[in-house]
Protein backbone atom coordinates (compact mmCIF):
# COMPACT_ATOMS: atom_id res chain seq x y z
CA UNK A 1 0.00 0.00 0.00
CA UNK A 2 1.34 3.42 -1.00
CA UNK A 3 2.03 5.81 1.86
CA UNK A 4 1.99 9.50 1.10
CA UNK A 5 3.17 12.54 2.95
CA UNK A 6 0.40 14.95 3.85
CA UNK A 7 -0.62 17.43 1.14
CA UNK A 8 -0.41 21.15 1.73
CA UNK A 9 -4.14 21.64 2.32
CA UNK A 10 -6.66 18.83 2.23
CA UNK A 11 -6.58 15.58 4.20
CA UNK A 12 -7.44 12.19 2.76
CA UNK A 13 -7.16 8.55 3.82
CA UNK A 14 -3.62 7.62 2.79
CA UNK A 15 -1.79 10.08 5.03
CA UNK A 16 -2.25 11.73 8.40
CA UNK A 17 -2.88 15.46 8.58
CA UNK A 18 -1.99 16.81 12.03
CA UNK A 19 -4.53 18.82 14.01
CA UNK A 20 -4.65 20.09 17.58
CA UNK A 21 -6.60 17.02 18.72
CA UNK A 22 -4.64 14.41 16.74
CA UNK A 23 -4.49 13.31 13.13
CA UNK A 24 -7.41 13.95 10.79
CA UNK A 25 -8.57 11.61 8.02
CA UNK A 26 -11.24 12.40 5.45
CA UNK A 27 -13.30 10.01 3.32
CA UNK A 28 -14.70 11.16 -0.01
CA UNK A 29 -18.37 10.17 -0.42
CA UNK A 30 -19.25 11.05 -4.05
CA UNK A 31 -22.63 12.72 -4.19
CA UNK A 32 -23.01 12.08 -0.46
CA UNK A 33 -24.54 8.61 -1.00
CA UNK A 34 -23.43 6.12 1.66
CA UNK A 35 -24.50 2.46 1.89
CA UNK A 36 -25.24 0.84 5.22
CA UNK A 37 -22.21 -1.46 4.80
CA UNK A 38 -19.95 1.52 4.21
CA UNK A 39 -21.42 3.32 7.22
CA UNK A 40 -20.70 0.31 9.43
CA UNK A 41 -17.07 0.16 8.30
CA UNK A 42 -16.62 3.89 8.99
CA UNK A 43 -18.19 3.58 12.44
CA UNK A 44 -15.77 0.75 13.28
CA UNK A 45 -12.85 2.84 12.06
CA UNK A 46 -13.88 5.79 14.22
CA UNK A 47 -14.23 3.54 17.26
CA UNK A 48 -10.97 1.67 16.83
CA UNK A 49 -8.66 4.49 15.70
CA UNK A 50 -10.38 7.80 16.40
CA UNK A 51 -12.39 9.51 19.12
CA UNK A 52 -15.54 7.46 18.51
CA UNK A 53 -17.18 10.14 16.36
CA UNK A 54 -17.52 10.91 12.67
CA UNK A 55 -18.26 14.33 11.24
CA UNK A 56 -20.23 15.20 8.14
CA UNK A 57 -18.37 18.03 6.39
CA UNK A 58 -19.63 20.95 4.33
CA UNK A 59 -18.84 18.98 1.17
CA UNK A 60 -20.79 15.90 2.35
CA UNK A 61 -17.58 14.03 3.15
CA UNK A 62 -17.04 12.13 6.38
CA UNK A 63 -14.02 12.78 8.55
CA UNK A 64 -12.54 11.07 11.58
CA UNK A 65 -10.57 13.12 14.09
CA UNK A 66 -8.18 12.44 16.95
CA UNK A 67 -6.56 9.47 15.23
CA UNK A 68 -3.34 8.43 16.97
CA UNK A 69 -1.74 6.43 14.15
CA UNK A 70 -1.77 5.71 10.42
CA UNK A 71 -4.65 3.58 9.18
CA UNK A 72 -3.31 0.01 8.78
CA UNK A 73 -2.71 -1.16 5.20
CA UNK A 74 -5.21 -4.01 5.48
CA UNK A 75 -7.91 -1.56 6.62
CA UNK A 76 -7.17 0.73 3.67
CA UNK A 77 -7.54 -2.22 1.31
CA UNK A 78 -10.89 -3.04 2.87
CA UNK A 79 -12.02 0.57 2.42
CA UNK A 80 -10.95 0.41 -1.23
CA UNK A 81 -13.04 -2.74 -1.73
CA UNK A 82 -16.03 -0.94 -0.19
CA UNK A 83 -15.57 2.04 -2.51
CA UNK A 84 -14.55 4.37 0.34
CA UNK A 85 -10.97 4.89 -0.82
CA UNK A 86 -9.71 5.57 -4.32
CA UNK A 87 -7.72 2.96 -6.23
CA UNK A 88 -4.96 5.53 -6.81
CA UNK A 89 -3.84 6.93 -3.44
CA UNK A 90 -2.16 9.98 -4.97
CA UNK A 91 -5.47 11.54 -6.05
CA UNK A 92 -7.67 10.35 -3.19
CA UNK A 93 -7.38 13.70 -1.41
CA UNK A 94 -9.11 15.66 -4.21
CA UNK A 95 -12.35 17.26 -3.16
CA UNK A 96 -15.65 15.42 -3.12
CA UNK A 97 -18.02 15.70 -6.09
CA UNK A 98 -21.00 17.60 -4.75
CA UNK A 99 -24.59 16.96 -5.80
CA UNK A 100 -27.95 17.66 -4.24
CA UNK A 101 -28.70 15.13 -1.50
CA UNK A 102 -32.12 14.69 -3.13
CA UNK A 103 -30.78 13.82 -6.60
CA UNK A 104 -33.12 11.31 -8.22
CA UNK A 105 -35.85 11.67 -5.59
CA UNK A 106 -36.62 15.42 -5.71
CA UNK A 107 -39.99 16.14 -7.35
CA UNK A 108 -38.75 19.50 -8.66
CA UNK A 109 -35.58 18.17 -10.32
CA UNK A 110 -34.93 18.75 -14.02
CA UNK A 111 -32.42 15.89 -14.16
CA UNK A 112 -31.11 13.02 -12.05
CA UNK A 113 -27.39 13.86 -11.82
CA UNK A 114 -26.29 10.62 -10.16
CA UNK A 115 -25.05 9.16 -13.45
CA UNK A 116 -22.64 12.09 -13.80
CA UNK A 117 -21.46 11.75 -10.19
CA UNK A 118 -20.41 8.17 -10.99
CA UNK A 119 -18.72 9.18 -14.25
CA UNK A 120 -16.75 12.02 -12.66
CA UNK A 121 -15.73 9.96 -9.67
CA UNK A 122 -14.43 7.27 -12.02
CA UNK A 123 -12.49 9.93 -13.92
CA UNK A 124 -10.98 11.46 -10.77
CA UNK A 125 -10.03 8.11 -9.27
CA UNK A 126 -8.40 6.65 -12.38
CA UNK A 127 -6.13 9.41 -13.68
CA UNK A 128 -2.85 9.77 -11.75
CA UNK A 129 -2.03 13.01 -13.62
CA UNK A 130 -4.82 14.72 -11.67
CA UNK A 131 -2.51 14.80 -8.66
CA UNK A 132 -1.43 18.10 -10.24
CA UNK A 133 -4.81 19.68 -9.51
CA UNK A 134 -5.07 21.90 -6.45
CA UNK A 135 -6.55 19.85 -3.57
CA UNK A 136 -9.50 22.26 -3.42
CA UNK A 137 -10.46 21.77 -7.08
CA UNK A 138 -14.19 21.17 -6.74
CA UNK A 139 -17.16 20.22 -8.92
CA UNK A 140 -20.84 20.74 -8.14
CA UNK A 141 -23.80 19.20 -10.00
CA UNK A 142 -27.17 20.92 -9.59
CA UNK A 143 -30.05 18.99 -11.12
CA UNK A 144 -32.58 21.74 -10.51
CA UNK A 145 -33.73 20.18 -7.23
CA UNK A 146 -35.69 22.10 -4.62
CA UNK A 147 -32.78 21.25 -2.31
CA UNK A 148 -30.25 23.16 -4.38
CA UNK A 149 -26.47 23.13 -3.96
CA UNK A 150 -26.17 26.19 -6.20
CA UNK A 151 -25.05 28.45 -3.36
CA UNK A 152 -22.23 26.12 -2.27
CA UNK A 153 -18.81 27.24 -3.52
CA UNK A 154 -17.42 25.09 -6.33
CA UNK A 155 -14.77 25.79 -8.96
CA UNK A 156 -16.98 24.21 -11.63
CA UNK A 157 -20.77 23.99 -11.47
CA UNK A 158 -23.12 22.30 -13.94
CA UNK A 159 -26.75 23.35 -13.49
CA UNK A 160 -29.55 21.46 -15.23
CA UNK A 161 -32.15 23.55 -17.06
CA UNK A 162 -35.00 23.02 -19.51
CA UNK A 163 -34.20 24.65 -22.86
CA UNK A 164 -36.43 24.36 -25.93
CA UNK A 165 -38.13 21.25 -24.50
CA UNK A 166 -34.78 19.59 -23.88
CA UNK A 167 -32.61 19.20 -20.80
CA UNK A 168 -29.15 20.77 -20.79
CA UNK A 169 -26.45 21.90 -18.40
CA UNK A 170 -25.42 25.51 -17.89
CA UNK A 171 -21.73 25.85 -17.09
CA UNK A 172 -20.40 28.30 -14.53
CA UNK A 173 -16.98 28.77 -12.97
CA UNK A 174 -15.88 30.29 -9.68
CA UNK A 175 -14.27 33.69 -10.26
CA UNK A 176 -13.69 35.02 -6.74
CA UNK A 177 -12.46 33.99 -3.32
CA UNK A 178 -15.97 34.59 -2.03
CA UNK A 179 -17.39 31.90 -4.33
CA UNK A 180 -19.05 34.18 -6.91
CA UNK A 181 -19.78 32.21 -10.06
CA UNK A 182 -19.70 33.33 -13.68
CA UNK A 183 -22.20 31.71 -16.04
CA UNK A 184 -20.22 31.25 -19.25
CA UNK A 185 -23.32 31.43 -21.42
CA UNK A 186 -23.04 27.93 -22.89
CA UNK A 187 -25.37 24.96 -23.05
CA UNK A 188 -24.03 21.42 -22.67
CA UNK A 189 -25.63 18.14 -23.61
CA UNK A 190 -25.96 16.08 -20.39
CA UNK A 191 -23.78 13.29 -21.79
CA UNK A 192 -20.97 15.80 -22.43
CA UNK A 193 -20.70 16.84 -18.78
CA UNK A 194 -17.81 14.59 -17.75
CA UNK A 195 -15.82 15.40 -20.92
CA UNK A 196 -16.19 19.14 -20.27
CA UNK A 197 -15.04 18.82 -16.65
CA UNK A 198 -12.10 16.69 -17.80
CA UNK A 199 -11.14 19.34 -20.37
CA UNK A 200 -11.35 22.09 -17.73
CA UNK A 201 -9.00 20.06 -15.53
CA UNK A 202 -6.60 19.39 -18.42
CA UNK A 203 -6.42 23.08 -19.35
CA UNK A 204 -5.58 23.86 -15.74
CA UNK A 205 -2.82 21.23 -15.63
CA UNK A 206 -1.34 22.54 -18.90
CA UNK A 207 -1.18 26.19 -17.78
CA UNK A 208 -1.03 26.32 -13.98
CA UNK A 209 2.79 26.43 -13.90
CA UNK A 210 2.62 29.87 -15.53
CA UNK A 211 0.85 31.34 -12.50
CA UNK A 212 2.66 31.89 -9.21
CA UNK A 213 1.74 33.85 -6.10
CA UNK A 214 5.17 33.35 -4.54
CA UNK A 215 3.94 30.98 -1.80
CA UNK A 216 4.71 27.72 -3.60
CA UNK A 217 1.04 26.69 -3.45
CA UNK A 218 -0.80 25.65 -6.56
CA UNK A 219 -3.00 28.44 -7.94
CA UNK A 220 -6.75 28.04 -7.78
CA UNK A 221 -8.76 27.85 -10.98
CA UNK A 222 -10.07 31.37 -10.38
CA UNK A 223 -6.51 32.71 -10.52
CA UNK A 224 -6.10 31.36 -14.05
CA UNK A 225 -9.41 32.98 -14.99
CA UNK A 226 -8.24 36.28 -13.52
CA UNK A 227 -4.96 36.07 -15.44
CA UNK A 228 -6.29 35.08 -18.90
CA UNK A 229 -10.10 35.66 -18.72
CA UNK A 230 -12.96 33.18 -18.71
CA UNK A 231 -13.46 33.50 -22.47
CA UNK A 232 -9.83 32.54 -23.14
CA UNK A 233 -10.22 29.55 -20.81
CA UNK A 234 -13.36 28.46 -22.62
CA UNK A 235 -11.52 28.63 -25.94
CA UNK A 236 -8.83 26.32 -24.55
CA UNK A 237 -11.53 23.89 -23.42
CA UNK A 238 -13.03 23.91 -26.91
CA UNK A 239 -9.64 23.09 -28.42
CA UNK A 240 -9.42 20.11 -26.08
CA UNK A 241 -12.85 18.70 -26.92
CA UNK A 242 -12.58 19.48 -30.65
CA UNK A 243 -15.83 21.39 -31.18
CA UNK A 244 -17.42 24.77 -30.41
CA UNK A 245 -19.78 24.83 -27.47
CA UNK A 246 -23.34 26.04 -28.01
CA UNK A 247 -23.77 29.59 -26.74
CA UNK A 248 -26.98 30.65 -24.98
CA UNK A 249 -28.65 34.07 -24.64
CA UNK A 250 -27.82 34.32 -20.97
CA UNK A 251 -24.60 34.60 -19.03
CA UNK A 252 -23.01 36.76 -16.38
CA UNK A 253 -22.54 36.58 -12.65
CA UNK A 254 -24.78 34.18 -10.76
CA UNK A 255 -26.43 35.06 -7.49
CA UNK A 256 -28.10 32.07 -5.91
CA UNK A 257 -31.03 32.14 -3.54
CA UNK A 258 -30.17 30.45 -0.26
CA UNK A 259 -33.78 29.99 0.74
CA UNK A 260 -33.66 26.30 -0.19
CA UNK A 261 -30.60 25.43 1.89
CA UNK A 262 -32.45 23.72 4.73
CA UNK A 263 -35.50 22.42 2.88
CA UNK A 264 -34.06 18.93 3.28
CA UNK A 265 -34.84 18.79 7.01
CA UNK A 266 -38.03 17.04 8.12
CA UNK A 267 -40.38 14.80 6.11
CA UNK A 268 -40.73 15.27 2.36
CA UNK A 269 -42.57 13.33 -0.38
CA UNK A 270 -40.36 11.94 -3.14
CA UNK A 271 -41.06 12.04 -6.84
CA UNK A 272 -41.65 8.27 -6.52
CA UNK A 273 -45.27 7.90 -5.46
CA UNK A 274 -45.80 6.47 -1.99
CA UNK A 275 -42.24 7.18 -0.80
CA UNK A 276 -40.76 9.91 1.37
CA UNK A 277 -37.37 10.91 2.68
CA UNK A 278 -36.58 12.12 6.19
CA UNK A 279 -33.99 14.81 6.83
CA UNK A 280 -32.22 14.31 10.16
CA UNK A 281 -30.55 17.24 11.93
CA UNK A 282 -27.05 16.32 13.10
CA UNK A 283 -25.68 18.65 15.81
CA UNK A 284 -22.58 20.31 14.31
CA UNK A 285 -22.39 17.45 11.83
CA UNK A 286 -21.06 15.12 14.55
CA UNK A 287 -22.36 11.58 14.98
CA UNK A 288 -21.22 9.10 17.59
CA UNK A 289 -20.21 5.82 15.96
CA UNK A 290 -23.26 4.07 17.42
CA UNK A 291 -25.54 6.80 16.02
CA UNK A 292 -24.10 6.27 12.54
CA UNK A 293 -24.57 2.52 12.89
CA UNK A 294 -28.10 3.14 14.16
CA UNK A 295 -29.00 5.32 11.18
CA UNK A 296 -27.54 2.71 8.83
CA UNK A 297 -29.66 -0.01 10.46
CA UNK A 298 -32.77 2.18 10.13
CA UNK A 299 -31.98 2.79 6.45
CA UNK A 300 -31.87 -0.99 5.98
CA UNK A 301 -35.12 -1.54 7.86
CA UNK A 302 -37.21 1.36 6.55
CA UNK A 303 -35.50 2.51 3.34
CA UNK A 304 -33.28 1.01 0.66
CA UNK A 305 -30.14 0.63 2.76
CA UNK A 306 -28.58 4.00 1.88
CA UNK A 307 -28.00 7.26 3.69
CA UNK A 308 -27.43 10.61 2.03
CA UNK A 309 -25.04 13.11 3.53
CA UNK A 310 -25.71 16.79 2.88
CA UNK A 311 -23.36 19.78 2.44
CA UNK A 312 -25.21 21.31 5.39
CA UNK A 313 -23.80 18.53 7.60
CA UNK A 314 -27.05 16.63 8.04
CA UNK A 315 -28.27 13.18 6.91
CA UNK A 316 -31.22 11.95 4.85
CA UNK A 317 -32.90 8.54 4.91
CA UNK A 318 -34.57 8.12 1.49
CA UNK A 319 -37.10 5.71 -0.03
CA UNK A 320 -39.29 5.24 3.04
CA UNK A 321 -42.86 4.00 2.55
CA UNK A 322 -45.26 6.75 3.60
CA UNK A 323 -47.01 4.31 5.92
CA UNK A 324 -43.74 3.75 7.85
CA UNK A 325 -42.59 7.35 8.23
CA UNK A 326 -44.04 7.81 11.71
CA UNK A 327 -42.36 4.66 13.02
CA UNK A 328 -39.04 5.78 11.55
CA UNK A 329 -39.38 9.19 13.21
CA UNK A 330 -39.79 7.52 16.59
CA UNK A 331 -36.77 5.30 15.97
CA UNK A 332 -34.60 8.29 15.01
CA UNK A 333 -35.62 10.05 18.23
CA UNK A 334 -34.28 7.07 20.20
CA UNK A 335 -30.85 7.89 18.71
CA UNK A 336 -31.11 11.39 20.26
CA UNK A 337 -31.52 12.95 16.83
CA UNK A 338 -34.36 15.09 15.49
CA UNK A 339 -36.32 15.26 12.25
CA UNK A 340 -38.01 18.55 13.20
CA UNK A 341 -37.28 21.03 10.39
CA UNK A 342 -36.71 23.97 12.74
CA UNK A 343 -34.69 22.20 15.42
CA UNK A 344 -31.63 24.40 16.08
CA UNK A 345 -29.27 21.43 15.66
CA UNK A 346 -30.01 21.30 11.95
CA UNK A 347 -28.68 24.71 10.93
CA UNK A 348 -26.05 25.82 13.46
CA UNK A 349 -22.56 25.42 12.02
CA UNK A 350 -19.15 25.69 13.71
CA UNK A 351 -15.55 25.23 12.66
CA UNK A 352 -13.28 22.82 14.54
CA UNK A 353 -12.52 25.46 17.17
CA UNK A 354 -10.03 24.26 19.76
CA UNK A 355 -9.06 21.49 17.33
CA UNK A 356 -7.35 24.14 15.18
CA UNK A 357 -4.43 26.34 16.25
CA UNK A 358 -5.85 29.28 14.26
CA UNK A 359 -9.08 29.43 16.29
CA UNK A 360 -9.45 32.06 18.98
CA UNK A 361 -12.43 30.33 20.60
CA UNK A 362 -13.81 26.88 21.35
CA UNK A 363 -16.52 27.17 18.72
CA UNK A 364 -17.71 23.57 18.99
CA UNK A 365 -18.41 23.79 22.72
CA UNK A 366 -19.98 27.23 22.38
CA UNK A 367 -22.21 26.07 19.53
CA UNK A 368 -23.48 23.17 21.65
CA UNK A 369 -24.34 25.62 24.43
CA UNK A 370 -26.24 27.75 21.91
CA UNK A 371 -28.14 24.74 20.53
CA UNK A 372 -29.20 23.73 24.05
CA UNK A 373 -30.27 27.28 24.90
CA UNK A 374 -32.35 27.79 21.75
CA UNK A 375 -33.94 24.35 22.07
CA UNK A 376 -35.16 25.23 25.56
CA UNK A 377 -35.96 28.94 25.18
CA UNK A 378 -36.89 29.72 21.57
CA UNK A 379 -39.63 28.26 19.39
CA UNK A 380 -38.24 28.43 15.87
CA UNK A 381 -40.70 28.03 13.01
CA UNK A 382 -38.00 27.72 10.33
CA UNK A 383 -34.28 26.87 10.43
CA UNK A 384 -31.93 29.60 11.67
CA UNK A 385 -28.40 29.38 10.30
CA UNK A 386 -25.89 30.58 12.91
CA UNK A 387 -22.24 30.29 11.90
CA UNK A 388 -19.50 30.22 14.57
CA UNK A 389 -16.01 30.77 13.21
CA UNK A 390 -12.86 30.84 15.31
CA UNK A 391 -10.93 32.94 12.78
CA UNK A 392 -11.61 35.02 9.64
CA UNK A 393 -10.89 32.08 7.28
CA UNK A 394 -14.47 30.87 7.75
CA UNK A 395 -13.63 27.21 7.11
CA UNK A 396 -16.95 25.80 8.31
CA UNK A 397 -19.17 27.85 5.98
CA UNK A 398 -18.12 30.00 3.05
CA UNK A 399 -21.63 31.09 2.10
CA UNK A 400 -23.65 33.82 3.89
CA UNK A 401 -25.37 33.00 7.16
CA UNK A 402 -28.30 34.48 9.08
CA UNK A 403 -26.11 35.28 12.08
CA UNK A 404 -22.32 34.95 12.15
CA UNK A 405 -20.15 34.87 15.28
CA UNK A 406 -16.43 35.51 14.72
CA UNK A 407 -14.20 34.50 17.62
CA UNK A 408 -11.75 37.24 18.58
CA UNK A 409 -10.70 36.30 22.12
CA UNK A 410 -11.41 33.60 24.67
CA UNK A 411 -15.22 33.54 25.07
CA UNK A 412 -15.74 36.69 22.97
CA UNK A 413 -17.18 37.17 19.49
CA UNK A 414 -17.87 39.86 16.94
CA UNK A 415 -21.53 39.53 15.90
CA UNK A 416 -22.75 39.91 12.30
CA UNK A 417 -26.17 39.62 10.67
CA UNK A 418 -27.48 39.42 7.12
CA UNK A 419 -25.72 39.22 3.77
CA UNK A 420 -22.14 40.45 3.59
CA UNK A 421 -20.05 42.09 0.88
CA UNK A 422 -16.38 42.35 -0.01
CA UNK A 423 -15.76 44.76 2.88
CA UNK A 424 -17.76 42.76 5.46
CA UNK A 425 -17.96 39.15 4.25
CA UNK A 426 -19.65 37.94 7.45
CA UNK A 427 -22.50 40.46 7.14
CA UNK A 428 -23.38 43.70 8.88
CA UNK A 429 -21.55 43.97 12.19
CA UNK A 430 -23.80 44.75 15.15
CA UNK A 431 -21.46 43.95 18.05
CA UNK A 432 -17.74 43.89 18.83
CA UNK A 433 -16.12 41.49 21.27
CA UNK A 434 -19.45 40.43 22.79
CA UNK A 435 -19.04 38.07 25.79
CA UNK A 436 -20.26 34.54 25.22
CA UNK A 437 -22.61 34.88 28.20
CA UNK A 438 -24.60 37.58 26.36
CA UNK A 439 -24.86 35.91 22.96
CA UNK A 440 -27.68 33.35 23.54
CA UNK A 441 -29.96 36.05 24.92
CA UNK A 442 -29.06 38.39 22.07
CA UNK A 443 -29.96 35.76 19.46
CA UNK A 444 -33.20 35.03 21.30
CA UNK A 445 -34.15 38.72 21.06
CA UNK A 446 -33.24 38.88 17.38
CA UNK A 447 -35.41 35.85 16.60
CA UNK A 448 -38.36 37.30 18.49
CA UNK A 449 -38.11 40.61 16.62
CA UNK A 450 -37.84 38.79 13.32
CA UNK A 451 -40.86 36.58 13.98
CA UNK A 452 -42.96 39.58 15.02
CA UNK A 453 -42.01 41.89 12.12
CA UNK A 454 -41.16 39.80 9.04
CA UNK A 455 -43.09 39.73 5.83
CA UNK A 456 -44.82 36.52 4.75
CA UNK A 457 -42.28 33.76 3.97
CA UNK A 458 -39.41 36.19 4.55
CA UNK A 459 -36.20 34.53 5.73
CA UNK A 460 -34.23 35.94 8.64
CA UNK A 461 -31.45 37.14 6.38
CA UNK A 462 -33.88 38.76 3.95
CA UNK A 463 -35.58 40.49 6.88
CA UNK A 464 -32.27 41.82 8.16
CA UNK A 465 -31.13 42.94 4.72
CA UNK A 466 -34.39 44.83 4.28
CA UNK A 467 -34.37 46.36 7.74
CA UNK A 468 -30.77 47.17 8.56
CA UNK A 469 -29.05 50.44 7.59
CA UNK A 470 -25.33 50.51 6.95
CA UNK A 471 -24.01 50.14 10.48
CA UNK A 472 -20.71 51.44 11.81
CA UNK A 473 -18.25 49.33 13.80
CA UNK A 474 -19.23 51.33 16.88
CA UNK A 475 -22.71 49.84 16.74
CA UNK A 476 -23.82 47.72 19.67
CA UNK A 477 -26.37 44.90 19.84
CA UNK A 478 -28.56 47.06 22.06
CA UNK A 479 -28.65 49.91 19.54
CA UNK A 480 -29.40 47.44 16.76
CA UNK A 481 -32.30 45.90 18.67
CA UNK A 482 -33.66 49.36 19.49
CA UNK A 483 -33.47 50.22 15.80
CA UNK A 484 -35.43 47.12 14.78
CA UNK A 485 -38.04 47.76 17.45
Amino acid sequence: MVRLSAPIVCPGLFYAVPAQDGSLFRLRIPGGVLTSHQAGAIANLATELGDGEVQVTNRANLQIRAVGAQIPAEVLKQLQRLGLAGPIPEVDHLRNIMASPTAGIDSQAVMDTRFLVSELDQYLSSHPALVGLPPKFSVGLDGGEAVSIGERPNDVCLTAVNHNSEVAFRLSLNISKGGQRLDLGVLLHPQAGSAIVAAIAEVYLHHEHQISDGTGKKPRLRQLLEHWSAEWYLEQVEKRIGYTLQRSPWGGCVRDDQGSAYLHLGIHPQRQKGLSYLGVGVPLGRLAADQLEGLAALAERYGNGTLRLTPWQNVLIPNVLDSRVECLQSAIALLNLSTLPAHPAGAIVACSGSGCKASATDTQAHARLLIDYLEQRVKLDRPLNVHLSGCPKSCAQHSPSDIALLGVDVDRYHVYVGTGDAAQPFGQQIGRSVPLTEIPGLIEQLVQIYQQNRLAEETFRAFVDRSVPQLHHSSTPLNFIRYLN
